[in-house]
């Protein structure tokens, strides 16, 4: 079966990864990218994927995104992460002859799923704004996507809570406001989060590899990981990287992949736990529940990791030979 997405992303290192094992994974049409803040600038995100389309050919549109939260103050680009322009030492050059659709992202999600009802699964790897702005502008496309599943969150599974707060992931904390519209809403979510993300590892070892059997792929996601991997190695103490934005990816080719855990989702929007995800999952009923007639969503709470990063290789090594055809 092939899943046709759209994947709303900041990119972005690990965006970039995605991008990549989206587009070349023969289950997924990849229909678009649409950009958004958080990584880099709105400017340079949609630049990176702009670069993206016209190195490797896709056929997906790229809509350029939000530039800021709709609530609260911008953080800022991930710069000690993804560099001054996203990926890392790696700059894509200035002219380009890819071109942004004219149509704000937001707009374009709710044309695209509007043209194809029941048909695209909006896959989000950055902050929730274009997502929320879409909901805002046209309630009714909760029954016109197929699935939305975000990379973003942490429930405290496996013992994973946070990466820019002690409770807080980066995509949901850059607004946290758009993340509770996207998962209270009543369209179908899975969130797959730290708590199986940073459960799957891509060691130098691993990335090495691939730089020598993928061909030109291989070595484009080697070099901008060049970057990526000395933030790993002098903030987090680690020799590689986690696999956050792939695994929404592996999601949609492979939902058994993952063991997911069902249950409405809040977030909180201000104060000391800004941008921390919770989830109810027991069932129970409370004497103050404001809880109880939210949509149940699922979240990823295990996942097979060799399966994940065996299934990651194969797909880009693949399609890095044939690029070398042409």
């Amino acid at each position: 079966m092939i899943n046709k997405i759209i994947l709303d992303t900041d990119p972005g290192i690990d965006d970039a990864m995605a991008i990549l094992f989206a587009q070349a994974h023969p289950a997924i049409e990849l229909k678009a990218i649409t950009t958004v803040y958080g990584n880099a600038t709105i400017d340079n995100a949609t630049h990176n994927a702009l670069f993206l389309k016209q190195k490797y050919g896709f056929s997906a549109d790229v809509a350029k995104g939000a530039a800021k939260p709709i609530v609260r103050p911008p953080v800022g680009p991930t710069v000690v992460v993804h560099g001054e322009t996203g990926f890392g030492d790696v700059h894509a050059p200035k002219a380009l002859t890819a071109q942004a659709d004219p149509r704000p992202a937001y707009q374009y999600i709710i044309d695209a799923v509007n043209a194809e009802p029941g048909e695209i699964t909006l896959v989000a790897v950055g902050p929730l704004t274009n997502l929320a702005l879409a909901l805002e502008a046209e309630p009714e496309i909760v029954s016109l996507v197929k699935e939305v599943v975000v990379m973003g969150g942490a429930f405290g599974v496996n013992g994973h809570r946070g990466n820019v707060t002690p409770y807080a992931e980066a995509n949901i904390h850059d607004d946290p406001h758009a993340a509770d519209k996207v998962f209270t809403a009543s369209w179908p979510v899975v969130v797959i989060g730290l708590d199986v993300t940073e459960e799957s590892f891509f060691t130098r070892e691993y990335l090495d590899q691939l730089r020598d059997d993928a061909g030109e792929v291989g070595q484009f996601i080697w070099d901008i990981s060049r970057y990526y991997l000395k933030f790993y190695s002098e903030k987090v103490g680690l020799e590689g990287c986690h696999v956050h934005d792939p695994s929404a990816i592996a999601y949609v080719i492979d939902p058994t992949l993952f063991t997911l855990r069902e249950g409405p989702i809040r977030v909180v929007t201000d104060g000391p736990a800004e941008g921390h995800t919770m989830q109810k999952y027991d069932g129970r009923k409370y004497l103050h529940d404001d809880w109880q007639d939210n949509a149940h969503q699922r979240i990823g709470v295990a996942v097979k990791d060799q399966v994940l990063l065996k299934l990651y290789r194969d797909t880009i090594v693949e399609y890095g030979a044939d690029k070398e055809k042409f």
